[in-house]
């Protein structure tokens, strides 16, 4: 059974993308999703990666990627971004 995608715009989709980071066992404060993108079927989302002064992952990189990872494989299902 195929599911059907809904059509929703940025904005839509990052308060929906932010209250699912707030709720994810991951959370920390700071943590947040202030873009997304469509690459094809994926959703991409992004934001701070917490790196550290010389531009490289910091202790906290690798939370924020597994929460964006997770973002995409659950919403990219379920939404598209409009036009």
């Amino acid at each position: 059974m195929t599911q059907q995608q809904e059509e929703v715009d940025r904005r839509t989709l990052l308060a929906i993308a932010n209250k699912m980071i707030a709720e994810h066992e991951h959370f920390f404060e700071g943590m947040e999703a202030t873009h997304v993108v469509q690459k094809g079927d994926v959703l991409i989302f992004s934001g701070d990666y917490f790196l550290d002064e010389q531009g490289l992952p910091g202790p906290r990189s690798t939370q924020v990627f597994n929460v964006f990872k997770f973002l995409a494989v659950e919403l990219s299902p379920r939404y598209r971004l409009n036009a």
